[in-house]
């Protein structure tokens, strides 16, 4: 069967299009992990996929071009790179620069039909710290275009699935980060409505996985460095209103989609873990505030009514302490529930955890009702692990202060979180990242 499988791999650059899409159509079974003949588009590659004989990685190189090719080819290859994607030996030469602009390309422009499948993948590669690093870095072209959903064309998006506007923008094409235009198409995904006519949608995908993305990306110090800056809000005007990157993802904590709202728990959580910027995250819209080593302020990210809401229930409490919580949190319905998934209320819990290891932030999350939620989310708690972090995180908030001040201000320099040292909690987000890796889709 090896043999008969590998004879069709050279039909994937057949000229005739049905041909393309029987060959993949065959290869497709064979990609999801366990499958008995996977083995086929390993063959060749040496350890860590540094390099591999050209003949060998026809294959890939077939896919990576197929993802180019019409609607159902282009489909059932984007499925088969995300079913390979969960090997080591292939983040080299998926993680090559010029597919991951593609990519990325692809994902920010509204009219990509598979930007959701090109989302998936994405989110799998950035699971290494190969193509973390290569996003971070990474600049893509594009068109400024008022008239455009997105403001701007991204010229090296086009392909079968997403072809280019017509008439063609005629400005000049400029260079810019990608990332911060990743974040711009994850806001805008959450207005898509996926039971309307794809096709009629002004943006085809709704791109929940850029939350994994992102969760990914801000592992590495120099991924929470991007994710605390201040940048523009709108990248095409580059001297107005500054906002943190942070802030704009933090809103979807309480999302309908369990992708979506982890990922941005997961992010804010690695985000906690750099102490000088919990000022920032903690204070309201309507306090300017900076994180060293950048001297840029910009509004506070007013985050703790996005933590605290999925921990909160229905619970009613007395008026002092129902004054001390943030206005989203007052008088919520009988209807409110708690986050379902014990995994996302966890991540939550730690969070809180690491706001307290700085004074400013314990005494924040003292005056703003942080023990009264976290107190009835206790007695509700069926989750053991919950349960324990609970408890810490109650001995942080009601236990005495030191009187030493020079204590205090050592604290808010360095930050050791109970939850487990940073290195410790990077590898244990790598671990998760493992885990969740997408599979047959």
């Amino acid at each position: 069967m090896d043999a008969q499988l590998r004879e069709l791999i050279p039909f994937l650059r057949d000229r005739n299009l049905q041909v393309r899409q029987i060959a993949l159509s065959h290869l497709l079974p064979q990609t999801p992990p366990g499958s008995p003949h996977r083995n086929i588009f390993f063959s060749g590659l040496q350890a860590g996929g540094l390099q591999a004989k050209a003949k060998e990685t026809d294959v890939i190189r077939d896919l990576k071009l197929l993802c180019r090719d019409q609607l159902n080819i282009a489909h059932d290859a984007f499925r088969a790179l995300v079913n390979l994607s969960d090997s080591l030996l292939l983040l080299t030469p998926l993680s090559e620069a010029n597919f991951l602009t593609f990519i990325v390309s692809y994902i920010i422009n509204p009219q990509s039909i598979l930007a959701d499948l090109a989302s998936m993948l994405l989110s799998n590669l950035t699971a290494s710290s190969i193509a973390c690093s290569a996003v971070l870095s990474l600049n893509v072209s594009i068109i400024p275009t008022p008239s455009f959903h997105s403001s701007f064309y991204a010229t090296q998006s086009r392909c079968g699935t997403s072809p280019a506007p017509e008439p063609y923008p005629s400005d000049e094409p400029r260079e810019v980060l990608a990332l911060p235009l990743l974040l711009d198409a994850f806001v805008h995904g959450a207005q898509v409505n996926a039971s309307d006519d794809l096709f009629k949608r002004t943006r085809k995908g709704e791109l929940h996985f850029l939350a994994s993305v992102f969760a990914n990306v801000s592992v590495a110090p120099a991924g929470r460095t991007f994710f605390l800056t201040p940048r523009p809000t709108n990248f095409l005007k580059p001297h107005e209103d500054f906002e943190y990157p942070l802030a704009k993802i933090i809103p979807f904590t309480e999302h309908k989609d369990t992708i979506r709202r982890g990922g941005v728990a997961s992010t804010i959580k690695n985000c906690a873990f750099h102490a000088p910027s919990h000022k920032a995250i903690l204070s309201p819209e309507s306090i300017k505030v900076s994180v060293p080593p950048s001297s840029i302020e910009a509004p506070g990210m007013d985050a703790l009514q996005y933590i605290l809401l999925p921990l909160a229930g229905p619970e009613e409490f007395d008026l002092e302490d129902q004054e001390k919580l943030p206005e989203a949190l007052q008088f919520l319905p009988p209807t409110k529930t708690r986050e379902s998934d014990p995994t996302l209320r966890l991540t939550h819990v730690e969070t809180l955890l690491l706001l307290c290891h700085t004074r400013w932030g314990r005494d924040y999350l003292r005056d703003h009702g942080v023990y009264e939620i976290v107190r009835a989310t206790h007695e509700n708690e069926t989750v053991d692990r919950i349960s324990e972090h609970i408890e810490r995180l109650v001995n942080l908030l009601k236990g005495d202060e030191p009187s030493d001040a020079k204590g205090e201000e050592e604290e808010e320099e360095a930050i050791v979180p109970s939850t487990g040292s940073s290195a410790e909690a990077t590898r244990e987000a790598e671990s998760d990242d493992e885990d969740s890796r997408i599979e047959e889709v």
